[in-house]
């Protein structure tokens, strides 16, 4: 009887412990894996991947042409644990025919909850002495709210809005989405009108070419001088360089970030400097329960993509 080939499979992280269960479960599998919380150097990563026929990474791996040579012809899997897809060289994996798994929807209310939180916090103002305006800030009731990517999370967002007595939304993007804007009664507008009419607003859409850079100057200028920014995306989305003179220059109140460029900032960065502008270390999808089932997710779309098989979350390249 011929012995089972084992399929080469590389984690670049510790990924929580349902994920890592299921591929070490995996009798078609050798797994190894980057044992550190920290991130992989370089050479450990093209060390590890060599010869891999599968790769579970991060967010924060990035996998370009250099990688996927140093990898070889045996990958033919790339399962990220994250929803986001920017840190894949996709022309490339799709030139050599790797198929690529990620996990969408499930962290959809976790992140959602994380922007309403920092929505809130956001919106309040600072610690001084007592006085009749002391820590006042904007309230949502009859407010207008700006939703940038009416996608999943756009609308998950919008859903726990309801309840504080919002009184317009108004989302942008690549195309109107009627079905989706009609539970808020929602209105399509385009960037500026968005940024120049909105009380709050939140971005929530994927990191494209399209909108890399989106919320910059231009942008800050148009908006309310008593309006708030809070960006649950991708930090690249957003000039950070504008965002400092727009929050330093009181051209707008406020801004909340769970997203920067880099993750996380020089300490020395000038947005720590600003009282009217609160950062988080990108914990949107920051449950236990989520987190899991983001590993658990990533491993079987890994196994499946290995195995010939449909991955219950397959991107289409």
């Amino acid at each position: 009887m011929r012995p089972v080939r084992l399929m080469k499979v590389f984690i670049t992280r510790r990924i929580p412990p349902e994920g890592i269960a299921a591929l070490t479960r995996a009798a078609d599998c050798e797994v190894e894996q980057w044992d550190s919380d920290e991130p992989i150097p370089d050479k450990e990563l093209e060390r590890g991947l060599a010869g891999a026929h599968g790769l579970l990474c991060l967010l924060s791996d990035r996998v370009d042409k250099r990688l996927l040579d140093a990898a070889g012809a045996n990958l033919k899997v790339i399962s990220t644990l994250s929803v986001g897809v920017d840190h894949l060289a996709l022309d490339e994996i799709k030139k050599r025919g790797i198929r690529v798994g990620y996990t969408p929807d499930v962290l959809t209310d976790t992140t959602a909850e994380l922007a309403m939180s920092l929505l809130l916090t956001t919106c309040r103002g600072g610690w001084t002495t007592w006085k009749p305006l002391w820590m006042c800030g904007y309230g949502l009731t009859q407010s207008t709210v700006g939703i940038i990517g009416l996608g999943r999370i756009g609308q998950a967002i919008a859903r726990r809005l309801k309840p504080f007595g919002v009184q317009r939304y108004l989302y942008t993007g690549r195309q109107p989405r009627p079905e989706e804007a009609a539970e808020f009664q929602a209105e399509f507008v385009s960037v500026p009108q968005l940024a120049a009419q909105s009380d709050f607003i939140v971005v929530a859409c994927s990191l494209t070419p399209a909108t890399r850079g989106l919320c910059n100057k231009d942008f800050f200028q148009k908006m309310k001088k008593t309006a708030v920014f809070v960006n649950i995306s991708r930090g690249d989305v957003v000039n950070q360089d504008d965002l400092y003179q727009a929050l330093a220059s009181g051209q707008i109140a406020a801004a909340g970030l769970d997203v920067t460029t880099p993750e996380p900032l020089p300490t020395n960065h000038p947005l720590l400097t600003l009282k009217n502008c609160v950062i988080l270390p990108h914990i949107g999808s920051a449950t236990y329960r989520t987190r899991n089932t983001m590993s658990l997710l990533a491993a079987n779309n890994l196994l499946a993509g290995l195995r010939g098989e449909p991955m219950p979350s397959e991107l289409k390249l």
